[in-house]
């Protein structure tokens, strides 16, 4: 499992209304166990678009990328970790406003 280092935030702006409820932007800065097959040396973060709708908050979309390229790695996040990092998300995202 990986650790949250940092992290930026920023409301996504939606200027001819098409989306439902409020989006962020989140960049997370991960720490990555060096036994996990997904550390790298570049460093990773974790690209979270978060929604917060009248249904309730969710994970619309996320993306691993490398720190210095922001090179795509095609990895999927574990069922534990999801939760992590919504919970994570909805701690954090009232930071932006």
């Amino acid at each position: 499992m990986f650790a949250i280092k940092e992290f930026s935030s920023e409301l996504v702006k939606d200027p001819f209304g098409i989306l439902s409820g409020k989006r962020y932007e989140m960049v997370l800065d991960l720490e990555i166990p060096e036994d996990d097959e997904l550390d790298h040396e570049e460093g990773i973060s974790l690209r979270v678009i978060y929604v917060i709708e009248e249904s309730g908050p969710r994970i619309a979309k996320y993306e691993f990328l490398t720190m210095t390229t922001n090179t795509y790695l095609d990895f999927e996040l574990e069922e534990d970790e999801e939760k992590m990092v919504l919970e994570f998300c909805a701690e954090h995202y009232q930071q932006t406003e």
